[in-house]
């Protein structure tokens, strides 16, 4: 497979690098290297092409200069990964920042400070942007999971540079994301979850005449099968989305989309991990009862529907899995899509935040086909939307 990174010459050039390293930091050590080893092969292309690395990168939301979000806490793990010593500078624009690079030789890296020390980055300030590309001779972003963002260093620095290129990772989440909408193999599923509807309306509408099946579960349930007129007791509700839920089951018919609700739930007296539990009909909630997970009639529909699938979308849980006893339906669900995957050859692909954390919980990570690094930029591909941070480097975007 060709990346548009593998036909660059960077002999003798430097790249200036827009990596995603905010990474989880507790008392200076990283707790999660993920994110930081996900960029590893764009950087090591650079650097055995006979190039130089001058990577950056955001770290938490800091305000102005805090010491807890330097980025020099990263330095000593991406110096052990990538076998190289890596030069720290102590800001991402200025004099110093520019001797540093301009000393940079074959092969060396050069990791800047924390861009959102400066205001101007999440601005997408142009004059700020001008000074990170005079830094180098090409631009790389290889941050999918800041690519929704217009910021200076995910899309308007490659106004001011010569090249910009998509790294390994922003061009492979691409890649994935066009192969499941643009070209799924049949039957499509998605299976969409989570806590509310407000914040997946726009991924369903856009998806609902692009899939076979639609699953919905999570808390967003609740809005629908109250939109159908069903009991749901104290469960999660949008009122507000009541007529977006039932225009999106009138299009689903109209599509010849199957849409599948679950037809029970575990409900419980209280939002605890202790509270007295049960399964009822989903549309029949008492009025002290909130649904905390999918029931097993649930269960047993959407896997023997994810079982048949070619293609398989998964965003969002089916219930408060983080609490063990409700924990049941996200399992079921992540052990289906697994096994569809494993044993027919199914495409699936998990689409960021809560899905992959339990996707990893349930240690299944390496039976699925792809796991998304970026919840809201995923999320707005499958919205439909051009991303900035990937217009600015792939011309197909």
């Amino acid at each position: 497979m060709d990346y548009l990174i593998d036909s660059f010459d960077f002999k003798g050039k430097k790249a200036i690098i827009r990596v995603d390293f905010n990474v989880p930091i507790k008392e200076g050590e990283i707790t999660d290297d993920t994110r930081i080893r996900a960029a590893l092969p764009t950087i090591k292309k650079v650097l055995q092409s006979e190039g130089s690395a001058i990577i950056m990168s955001h770290l938490g939301r800091p305000e102005g200069r805090e010491e807890k979000y330097s980025l020099s806490q990263v330095q000593g793990a991406l110096e052990d990964m990538l076998g190289v010593r890596v030069t720290f500078a102590s800001d991402c624009i200025g004099d110093e920042v520019r001797l540093k690079a301009e000393q940079l030789k074959e092969g060396e890296v050069l990791l800047l400070e924390n861009l959102r020390y400066h205001s101007e980055e999440k601005a997408g300030d142009p004059d700020f942007a001008q000074q990170l590309a005079a830094l180098a001779d090409v631009y790389i972003n290889d941050a999918f999971g800041t690519a929704h963002r217009a910021h200076a260093s995910t899309a308007v620095i490659a106004d001011h540079i010569e090249a910009s290129l998509p790294g390994y990772l922003l061009e492979n989440e691409v890649r994935n994301a066009q192969k499941v909408l643009d070209n799924p193999e049949r039957p499509f599923t998605a299976i969409v979850g989570g806590a509310k509807v407000s914040s997946k309306i726009s991924v369903l509408e856009n998806l609902i005449s692009k899939v076979d099946h639609l699953i919905i579960g999570g808390g967003m349930a609740y809005t629908f099968i109250k939109a159908q007129g069903g009991d749901v007791g104290s469960s999660l509700v949008e009122d507000e989305f009541l007529q977006q839920a039932r225009d999106i089951m009138k299009k689903a018919s109209e599509e010849s989309t199957s849409l599948h609700l679950p037809k029970d739930s575990v409900v419980a007296d209280a939002f605890s991990n202790d509270a007295q539990h049960k399964v009822v009909p989903s549309e029949k909630i008492d009025s002290g009862c909130m649904g905390l997970d999918i029931g097993p009639e649930a269960i047993d529909e959407f896997s023997s529907v994810i079982q048949e699938s070619g293609t398989i979308l998964w965003n969002g849980p089916m219930g408060v899995f983080e609490m063990e006893n409700f924990s049941k339906g996200t399992l079921a669900i992540a052990k289906a899509v697994a096994k569809a995957t494993s044993e027919r050859s199914a495409y699936s692909l998990i689409g960021g935040g809560d899905s992959v954390a339990a996707i990893n919980a349930f240690g299944l990570a390496d039976r699925v086909s792809y796991i998304s690094t970026g919840g809201g930029a995923m999320l707005e591909l499958l919205e439909g939307k051009t991303l900035p941070g990937v217009a600015a480097v792939m011309p197909q975007g």
